[in-house]
């Protein structure tokens, strides 16, 4: 550390140089990642190339072993014919000998024949080494077929000249002149020079046949290597594709714990939820008692001693002051109002039916009210006595048959309504149906209008079902079934006003 120079300006530089491995990081990673992702891809291309230049591979030396084996055959079949055209100058040379001994026409008809293969045998030959393009064979070649030629002509010379048939005169001056031709002694030459020829065709063909047998092994251990490769690399497809799947597989088993987990989540906050809005339910009608409770004991007597007191003071002077009178007979009339109003926000607040009566002749009560308010006809099906049902569920289904009879009021514009309560063992049913305009589509998939979230949450809460449901022709229909439990708890009992 320099003089003067702090920790962190000691650190500085090695910070300053950090970006530059994560960079390269950054990039290995992404590298990774791309190699995980597209591995399949490059082996599957990199198996499609070898496969591809294994072929042209095995075919290029399909072609060189089809060349070797051409070659192989062509000198085979020059090393055959060069045999043969030993043999037949062989031949030539003991016909000629023969017809010197026994001048007879069968040694002069096979002479000529042997001399026409000899000279097909010598045009073959020499078309082969042209074509194969040796040029010391060739030479050779030249110098075999030059004396052939010259064997041929002698023979044929000294066969005519020695031919019984000529005349005399003819005859003579002919032996003259084949006794001044040199005799045949070229037969050792050209044996030496045919052994030659064909002890190079020989080589030749072996070493055709050597080389097409070295393109065989090259190829079978091309077509071993690219086999191997292939497998290798298929392998290495198969182990990665494993990898993958095995990945995903863990990957899926993460996501359904996690979903599984989530769905426990759910379900308890659900459950939590229900419970608290249960809960807010509960002290909204214990809150909802005791302000009824409230203005019944405290309102109720203010209401109803204010009454007494005026109309006492109106009995003493009706006669004395009639215009007083009158007035305070309006009061005693607001007073009345005021006594009614609060009956009716008490009967709302804690109905007093159903603390005192019971379900069924709190939701009578509650129909025959609303269809005196709006002119409905009414059609019930409520059990003939009363059943104890429990306060909360007693509750419960109040509050949902009032709220459908408020929304039917005002949104519906019903002109009968039908009430029906079903209780058995078990279950507890409730439906009320109208005759209205029905609720909307939009509407029961939005469950939020109308009071629906309410309803819902109050007979969810208690393990129940809430059905609503638009009714054909036109009106709605509302159902709810809620299981059944009996309560030993003593209601809260309100005294009437």
């Amino acid at each position: 550390m320099l003089p003067g120079e702090s920790p962190a300006e000691r650190v500085e530089p090695a910070e300053r140089a950090a970006p530059a491995p994560a960079g390269i990081a950054h990039h290995a990673s992404r590298l990774n990642d791309w190699m995980r992702r597209y591995s399949w891809a490059v082996a599957m291309t990199v198996a499609i190339v070898i496969t591809v230049g294994g072929l042209v591979i095995l075919e290029s030396g399909r072609m060189r072993i089809a060349s070797e084996y051409e070659t192989a055959l062509d000198a085979k079949g020059a090393t055959a014919q060069l045999s043969t055209l030993a043999a037949d100058i062989a031949t030539l040379t003991a016909d000629e000998r023969g017809f010197a001994l026994k001048p007879d026409g069968a040694y002069q008809t096979h002479f000529r024949e042997t001399s026409g293969r000899v000279r097909r045998t010598l045009a073959s030959l020499d078309a082969y080494y042209r074509r194969i393009g040796d040029d010391t064979a060739l030479a050779s070649f030249a110098q075999i077929r030059a004396a052939a030629d010259d064997e041929i002509a002698r023979g044929t010379v000294r066969l005519a000249l020695a031919d019984p048939s000529k005349d005399a005169a003819a005859d003579a001056a002919a032996r003259e002149r084949a006794l001044a031709l040199p005799p045949p002694d070229t037969s050792a030459t050209l044996d030496a020079a045919l052994s030659l020829l064909r002890l190079n065709e020989e080589q030749r063909a072996q070493h055709a046949l050597d080389a097409s047998r070295a393109d065989q092994r090259i190829s079978t251990l091309c077509v071993a290597a690219l086999c191997a490769l292939n497998i290798v690399l298929f392998l290495l497809l198969f182990r990665n594709l494993g990898i993958q799947l095995d990945k995903q597989a863990r990957v899926q088993k993460a996501l359904i714990t996690q979903q599984e987990e989530l769905d426990r989540l759910v379900f308890e906050r659900t459950r939590q939820l229900e419970a608290l809005a249960w809960h807010l339910q509960s002290v909204s009608e214990n809150e909802k008692t005791e302000l009824a409770r409230e203005l019944h004991d405290e309102l109720g007597s203010i209401l109803t001693a204010s009454k007494m007191d005026v109309a006492w003071v109106r009995g003493k002077l009706k006669d004395t002051e009639p215009a007083m009178a009158e007035k305070l007979a309006r009061a005693l009339g607001n007073l009345d109002q005021g006594i009614a109003l609060k009956r009716r926000i008490i009967e709302d607040m804690r109905p007093t039916v159903l603390a005192n009566f019971g379900l069924v002749t709190a939701l009578r009560s509650l129909v025959d009210e609303a269809a005196q308010r709006n002119g409905w006809s009414i059609e019930s099906d409520l059990p003939g006595e009363d059943v104890k049902l429990g306060e909360a569920i007693e509750i419960a289904l109040f509050r949902v048959a009032q709220e459908t009879l408020t929304n039917a009021a005002k949104y519906a514009r019903a002109s009968q309504i039908r009430v029906a309560l079903d209780v058995d063992d078990e279950n507890v049913s409730l439906s009320i149906t109208d005759d209205g305009i029905g609720i909307r589509p939009q509407d029961l998939k939005r469950t939020q209008t109308h009071g629906l979230v309410g309803m819902r949450q109050r007979v969810s809460a208690r393990g129940g079902r809430f059905e609503i449901e638009r009714v054909t022709p036109h009106g709605t229909a509302i159902s709810v079934s809620m299981p059944r439990e009996r309560s030993d708890d003593a209601s809260v009992v309100i005294p009437a006003a």
